[in-house]
């Protein structure tokens, strides 16, 4: 048994791909054209860490509540986690690109670690060994 998806409410579907695939390094996994329950289009897309492991499902808000949880999924909680192997040079690269770090990184009895927000504004912790 595993968690294959996590779905993450996004504003819009490119920029989102943009952040996940060129700036934190994930892969394209599917992209493909679907429908909401009431027969609307939409796309299917969902982006995974190099090497598989549980995906991120990118959905798109669809109305008022949907586009109020965008960059506020876990209400203000880091409820992401990024593992890296290679934090110092992570972090540079993400800095590097533009990614607002909200927290400097720090080392904890669990190794290195700092928080920044998605494309959405969600926070998440970058971790690393240490």
């Amino acid at each position: 048994m595993r968690i294959d998806l996590v779905t993450l409410v996004v504003a819009d579907y490119d920029p989102a791909i943009a952040f996940f695939t060129e700036v934190l390094g994930f892969e394209l996994a599917e992209d493909s054209p679907s429908l909401t329950n009431d027969g609307r289009p939409k796309r299917w897309v969902v982006v995974r860490p190099p090497g598989g492991g549980t995906g991120l499902l990118l959905a798109r808000a669809d109305g008022e509540r949907q586009e109020a949880a965008v960059g506020d999924q876990t209400h203000g909680r880091v409820g992401f986690f990024l593992q890296v192997d290679d934090f110092d040079a992570t972090h540079r690269r993400m800095v590097d690109a533009g990614v607002e770090f909200v927290r400097p990184p720090r080392t904890e009895a669990y190794g290195r670690v700092a928080v920044f927000r998605d494309i959405a504004g969600n926070p998440w912790d970058l971790l690393g060994p240490a």
